[in-house]
């Protein structure tokens, strides 16, 4: 690990070189150089990291071998862009590559690998909006998990730290319950498949070690019915309370069964909502009006010239087909071809336990983003 052996004055060379502090002691530059690494390491950054490495070791051989000169260099701007500093500047030769976006944490940093990933830009692995959580930050981009040799267990480990923003948004944020704030540091698990966008999804034998303990994963659900595998509810794992929440850099080490299939991982800051909140929001953009919704009846009442069978009428119950009670906000969603609705209330707390978002008239599915209610 090279930014780890360097001393406090190649750590300024290297902090300066790309705009940031060089004040503080040497763990607060030592951490701050690692972020760097893991979410700005453009190919300049990396260069000039192995360069101050080559001039520090270089210099307790000079006897044998004596440094090459460096050529002159003809400095142009690039603008670097992350979580941490939107808009530094650093130097780059005018005979550079071209900027590439790499994984936020590479190298030793994540699946015990020491070398640069390869300069080819690739689609990335995108996951499903999920209604109950807000991103508010991108911690670490969906990343594959690589098996280090032949073992069907593997360990993948990655570390960042939390900048005073975050922190300050974690520690103000109101509870859910108790231990639990609604704003979080959330892991999510998928397929490594650039296709579409990807709803989480477990390996095999996943544990999840955050700093020195172990954090719960979600069980499996009963199966009542012989033969059939348990299903295991795959969701976001809340880390929140099992780290640092300060300037100290957080590890967080992925257990997980290599049997084959690919697997990504990816580290968000999120702001987690309620079933009530969701409905605040439903009622305040998804209301239809009630003309739109006189002429769809009309529509389904519509005579058809090339059909001998007409529609005298159509039959709506006012009762809820998920709790058989009364309809209080009457939804629906809209790919949906009937007319009968369910309550939006227990809809959307139904899903809060257990997300399945399928409508409880048709069997289809039925999105948050595509719920309407009935004006």
């Amino acid at each position: 690990n090279m930014v780890m052996s360097f001393r406090v004055s190649d750590l300024q060379m290297l902090l300066g070189f790309v705009g940031r502090s060089k004040s503080g002691l040497k763990h607060e530059l030592v951490t701050r150089a690692l972020q760097l690494v893991q979410f700005d390491c453009s190919p300049e950054v990396f260069k000039k990291i192995k360069e101050l490495y080559e001039t520090r070791y270089a210099k307790k051989s000079s006897e044998v071998t004596q440094p090459q000169p460096q050529p002159h260099r003809s400095p142009e701007t690039l603008s670097i862009h992350s979580s941490y500093d939107r808009g530094t500047t650093v130097a780059r030769t005018s005979n550079s590559t071209t900027n590439i976006d790499y994984p936020v944490l590479y190298g030793k940093y994540l699946n015990g690998l020491g070398r640069l990933p390869p300069k080819v830009a690739k689609p990335e692995v995108r996951l499903v909006k999920l209604p109950f959580y807000t991103t508010l930050d991108e911690l670490l981009k969906p990343t594959e998990l690589v098996p280090q040799n032949n073992e069907k267990l593997q360990e993948s480990p990655c570390i960042f730290a939390l900048t005073p923003r975050q922190v300050e948004l974690i520690r103000n944020s109101r509870e859910l319950q108790p231990g639990v704030k609604s704003v979080q540091v959330v892991l999510r698990i998928c397929y490594t498949d650039t296709s579409s966008p990807q709803e989480d999804q477990y390996p095999p034998n996943i544990a999840v070690k955050v700093n020195h303990s172990y954090c719960s994963v979600p069980g499996y659900y009963p199966s009542n019915k012989p033969g059939v595998e348990p299903k295991r509810p795959c969701r976001p794992i809340n880390l929140t309370h099992l780290m640092y929440l300060s300037a100290a850099t957080n590890r967080i080490t992925v257990t997980w069964g290599n049997y084959g299939k690919s697997y990504s991982v990816g580290l968000y800051l999120v702001r987690q909502m309620t079933s009530a909140e969701l409905l605040q929001r439903l009622k305040t953009i998804g209301i239809k009006h009630p003309e739109l919704c006189k002429a769809l009846v009309k529509e389904k009442l519509r005579l058809d010239p090339d059909s001998e069978i007409a529609t005298t009428g159509v039959r709506v119950s006012l009762i809820c087909p998920l709790v058989k009670m009364r309809l209080s906000v009457p939804c629906r969603a809209e790919t949906c071809a009937h007319l009968q609705c369910f309550d939006a209330v227990f809809y959307l707390q139904m899903n809060e336990k257990k997300p399945t978002w399928m409508c409880p008239v048709c069997d289809k599915p039925a999105p948050y983003d595509q719920l309407i209610i009935d004006g």
